[in-house]
């Protein structure tokens, strides 16, 4: 079972003999990517770090589960980068053991915290522990993530665009849940019960609009999520995601 933590994008998966913190899409070194684009922004690395280890200590879990796409640079990360994904996995991993589960961002991301102590790096196909599945969500993911009761993704950084009786609009990030449609995963010969679709952590990366857009990146999305709906970080019960 998986229980968002109230106002976070975060959430804490009751796995069996482990409760583990679920954090997706931290995308460490995105100002750098900004930068290149034209975009001058400071590096909220620290801010970044202090909020995840506040949460995996206020969380009081066995294990922190980084859902994919730890890193931003698609390719080989800059210096700054690598000082950030470095200085982040060894703050965590004197808390609790880290494991992260690859993205499509974190192609090399071995080679820079591979060797880290108390972190280990999986594939991109995700893992199981218990009777819940984890993937980033990017690629197919493995028979036995699929088989879970539940399995758990990111990389759609899904947000809602709410607009107001005058015009005005924002966007919000958003958890999607809803029941796991095997039409979704048609080669698999297991599939659990429940879909959860994580929000992104990183709050400067946008995202998907889903309540205005079927133009999922997911492989299985949108057709693995069946009755979805949208709730907001605060707990806030939207609806059915397509029609908020």
């Amino acid at each position: 079972m998986l229980e968002p933590i109230p106002g976070e994008p975060a959430a804490v998966a009751h796995c069996g003999a482990e409760r583990v913190l679920v954090v997706a899409d931290y995308h460490a070194g995105l100002e750098v990517g900004l930068r290149r684009d034209g975009v001058e922004i400071h590096s909220h690395a620290d801010e970044r770090r202090e909020q995840l280890l506040e949460l995996l200590v206020d969380s009081d879990v066995d294990r922190l589960l980084l859902l994919g796409d730890l890193g931003d640079a698609i390719g080989t990360p800059s210096q700054e980068e690598r000082t950030e994904l470095i200085n982040l996995v060894d703050a965590t991993a004197e808390i609790v053991p880290t494991t992260v589960t690859k993205g499509n961002h974190d192609g090399g991301i071995e080679a820079v915290i591979g060797n880290r102590e108390g972190v280990t790096v999986t594939g991109g196909d995700g893992v199981r522990i218990g009777d819940v599945g984890f993937c980033h969500g990017h690629t197919w993911p493995a028979d036995a993530v699929v088989a879970a009761p539940q399995v758990v993704s990111a990389h759609e950084h899904p947000t809602v665009r709410l607009t107001d009786e005058v015009g005005g609009w924002r966007t919000e990030r958003v958890w999607l849940r809803g029941a796991l449609d095997p039409e979704g995963f048609p080669e698999y010969d297991a599939v659990g019960d429940r879909l959860v679709v994580s929000p992104a952590f990183n709050d400067l990366v946008g995202g998907t609009w889903v309540n205005e857009s079927d133009g999922f990146l997911s492989p299985f999305l949108p057709a693995g999520l069946d009755d979805g709906e949208a709730y907001l970080l605060d707990g806030t019960r939207l609806g059915a995601y397509r029609h908020v």
